[in-house]
Formats: structure tokens, C-alpha cells, sequence
């Protein structure tokens, strides 16, 4: 899978593992604005934030039609304490092939002490109800980002 999403065109169809025992397909949801949110790592503080502020907005989403997913590469057994532990509503899907943060072009170069690594640059995509690509935000800053998100997505539904 070797394509990249494009803004103005429709996702192609992928299939995850997901909390709560979950398969989340793409083409399974209907009806539905989708925000896939990509964060780098479960329990670090900029992604529980992040978490913790889409959580705080899920029902404004649920009322704008909008199922918000969260992906990273961490495992599914990792994701259920994360999302316990914090009462996240919304599912987390696992990433460990790194399949659709290639597709969305996530994954970049970063620096910690000096160390190159690469790791998933924090980013947000609010697709709609044909899961056509709306809106990207890349290099996301975490403070009001959900926020600014949910705002997006109440315009796309006027």
C-alpha cells in the first residue's frame, strides 16, 4: 500500500485491530464524519492531553455525526490500559505494521537529546461521510487542537 491519502479524495479502505475487541473497516462505517487522530505513544502527557481533549468533546462530535479514532503503533494491550485508564469513549486503533500512518504519511524523522528516530509526527484527519479526505492538520500542537477540530467538522455539516 504504497499510495498516499490526498485532501479532496476518497481514502482507500483499511481494516485495524481496535480496542474493545474490535476490527474498525473503513468501508464499515456509514454515515459518519471520521476524525483519525495519529499520536506517538500511549500514556506520555502531550498524548493524553490530546486524548483527554477529544474525550472532553466526544459527545459534541456523536451530536455532529463524527466517530473520532485515535492511532498509534502501540498494541492493542496497550491501548485498552490507556484508554481505561483515562474513560476515553472513543476506540484506538493499533498500528504495529505501520500500515496507515504510511498511508497518511505520518511517520517522519524526529529528534529527542540528540537521537534521530522515527516516529509518528502528531497529526489529524476529519474525513467525511464518504470518507473522502476533508482536512489535514500535520505538526499538531495539542493545546485547543480538538477544539479547532470539532469546529472544522461543524462546518463541513452546515
Amino acid at each position: 500500500m504504497s499510495e498516499k491519502v490526498e485532501t479532496g479524495k476518497k481514502v482507500p479502505d483499511f481494516k485495524l485491530n481496535a480496542t474493545g475487541d474490535k476490527i474498525i473497516r473503513l468501508s464499515k462505517i456509514k454515515n459518519k464524519n471520521i476524525i483519525l487522530y495519529f499520536y506517538p505513544k500511549d500514556n506520555t502527557p502531550g498524548c493524553t492531553t490530546e486524548g483527554k481533549d477529544f474525550n472532553a468533546l466526544f459527545n459534541k462530535f456523536s451530536k455532529a455525526d463524527t466517530v473520532i479514532l485515535g492511532v498509534s503503533r502501540d498494541s492493542i494491550k496497550t491501548h485498552e490500559n490507556f484508554k481505561a485508564k483515562h474513560g476515553f469513549k472513543f476506540d484506538l486503533l493499533s498500528d504495529t505494521e505501520e500500515k496507515l500512518c504510511k498511508l497518511f504519511d505520518v511517520i517522519k524523522l524526529k529528534k529527542l537529546y540528540g537521537r534521530e528516530y522515527l516516529g509518528i509526527e502528531r497529526s489529524t484527519f476529519l474525513l467525511d461521510k464518504n470518507h473522502k479526505l476533508i482536512h489535514e492538520w500535520r505538526k499538531v500542537k495539542v493545546k485547543d487542537h480538538a477544539q479547532e477540530v470539532l469546529q472544522k467538522v461543524l462546518e463541513l455539516n452546515e
